[in-house]
């Protein structure tokens, strides 16, 4: 066989090189990051590998594997779809199509919950109740059972595929909480001392990314402006929650003031505002 009809083999400095002309041409900002970290999860190898082994040939599996990667985010398919998995306040979430990928905007809810939660009373004679509603990956309430171990802690969504993969992620960083199916707080029975919500806000006439377009729209869309469950999550809470109780969410900061004004009139009170998570207290 004449050897100059065989395929080139390339090396890892080529493959990325090329890989990042592809990206670029795709629109996709990243480019260099992506392409990295493209080939370092198919060769399970960290980038600082890449660097050090510049020159290395890639094995032809290994190539054919890589550029199937590539290709999808090309077709602006999430990085996080394509490694599956998603960092989220230092740890490691597992995430697919049938969830949300964390965003880091939605870290500003442990933070605050941080700063609340001491000075927050729980229910005479229980611990104190958490309760994540529209769970998705399990990012937030997983993580704040991890960051207070004291509290009882509840994730529950409408998806069933969305609460298989928190249970995932829960087995997976040994959170001890529990999953329940439910249309916002319909199926949940107690009377949480805090709620927490990163709810669907975004209006389908919103200019949003290519890459959304991947994300389940049930996590993405909501009526009325993108506030119709955030909405009808302000009622349920104001009736659940006791004296004193929180209320944590995510929305558009333009949403921020008609969320106010919607819990005041319910007997929810503003306590703080960050970016794009805002905190409620039930008077």
């Amino acid at each position: 066989m004449n050897e100059n009809l065989q395929p080139k083999t390339l090396t890892i400095n080529e493959w990325v090189t090329q890989a990042m002309s592809e990206l670029i041409s795709a629109g996709i900002g990243t480019a260099k990051l992506d392409a990295e970290l493209i080939l370092s999860h198919t060769l399970r190898k960290g980038r600082t590998y890449l660097h050090m082994y510049r020159d290395e040939e890639l094995p032809p599996r290994i190539e054919e594997i890589a550029n199937s990667r590539l290709a999808l985010r090309v077709d602006r398919v999430p990085l996080a779809y394509i490694t599956g998995h998603k960092e989220f306040y230092g740890r490691r979430f597992i995430v697919n199509p049938s969830v949300l990928i964390p965003r880091p905007e939605s870290e500003a809810i442990i933070d605050i919950l941080k700063e609340l939660l001491p000075n927050t009373k729980a229910l005479p004679g229980h611990s104190k109740r958490l309760v994540d509603v529209g769970t998705g990956s399990g990012c937030l309430g997983i993580t704040a059972k991890l960051e207070f171990p004291e509290l009882e802690v509840t994730l529950t969504d409408i998806s069933r595929h969305a609460l298989t993969v928190a249970e995932r992620n829960a087995d997976a960083l040994q959170a001890d909480v529990t999953t329940l199916r439910s249309d916002l707080l319909k199926n949940y029975v107690l009377q949480p001392d805090i709620i927490i919500a990163n709810l669907p806000y975004v209006d389908e006439s919103w200019e949003r990314s290519p890459e959304t377009e991947h994300e389940p729209s049930v996590a993405l869309f909501a009526r009325s402006g993108g506030l119709g469950l955030i909405n009808k999550l302000l009622v349920e809470a104001s009736e659940i929650l006791p004296t004193a109780g929180l209320l944590l969410l995510e929305a558009d900061p333009e949403q921020h003031e008609a969320i106010q004004t919607k819990a005041r009139s319910l007997g929810l009170s503003p306590l703080k505002i960050h970016d794009y998570c805002l905190a409620l207290k039930k008077r």
